[in-house]
């Protein structure tokens, strides 16, 4: 499946939550690879990795390091192991089975008709004859 295929059917970031602690290759704008394992990341795309090897833009140069990270706005490209797009497939297809309303919280905006929140009581009926 392609990478656009993928970002069509998860979040990017869903797909990168999921990928903690797998191996990973960065490619960032200016043409440098990182490859390591996914120690975190944020809303931003920011990346935490450990177990470095970065590679120059040329190929010919090579740097071990024990963690780096990365800005999110400088990646171009990366890539995940097809085991974690399995894995990510897999929670979108268990989520999509749950019936509507399940595992919803007592929040807000819930149009069930039943019962209103706290203080407020049932919708008044409208009165009828002369308002005095």
């Amino acid at each position: 499946m392609s990478l656009y295929n993928i970002f069509k059917l998860f979040l990017p970031l869903s797909l990168l939550k999921t990928a903690q602690g797998h191996p990973m290759l960065v490619e960032l704008k200016n043409g440098e690879t990182y490859n390591g394992h996914l120690v975190n990341c944020d809303t931003w795309m920011n990346i935490h990795l450990r177990e470095v090897i970065c590679t120059s833009k040329d190929g010919d140069r090579f740097w071990r390091m024990p963690e780096c990270y990365i800005r999110g706005n400088t990646i171009k490209y990366l890539r995940v192991p097809d085991e974690v797009i399995d894995k990510v497939q897999e929670e979108k297809t268990r989520t999509d089975r749950k019936p509507p309303g399940v595992g919803r919280g007592r929040g807000r905006g819930v149009d069930d008709g039943g019962a209103r929140g706290r203080g407020r009581g049932a919708p008044m009926a409208k009165m009828s004859g002369n308002r005095g």
